[in-house]
């Protein structure tokens, strides 16, 4: 599994990475290792899964993790993290 992190601040992309995963896992599992992963890369505090985030990435294998997800304040617009396959 392959996932695509993005930092969007004012529409432009920021900062991106991809995390690869090809363990037997779960893919559950695989998206929370890949987001901790984004979250040390990026140096950012882990987000939290909000309802509507979570149905977002439910329905399009992509969820955006705006301030009201993070603890601490960011200097960003949002996170957006998105599976590149399975």
């Amino acid at each position: 599994m392959r996932i695509w992190g993005k930092i969007w601040k004012d529409n432009h992309l920021v900062r991106d990475a991809v995390i690869t995963d090809e363990s037997d896992d779960t893919r559950t599992h695989k998206i929370f290792h890949a987001l901790d992963e984004l979250c040390l890369t990026f140096d950012l505090g882990k987000p939290i899964w909000l309802d509507a985030t979570i149905r977002e990435f439910k329905r399009h294998s992509k969820a955006r993790f705006y301030q009201d997800s993070f603890i601490e304040e960011i200097e960003f617009d949002y996170l957006e993290i998105q599976v590149l396959e399975e």
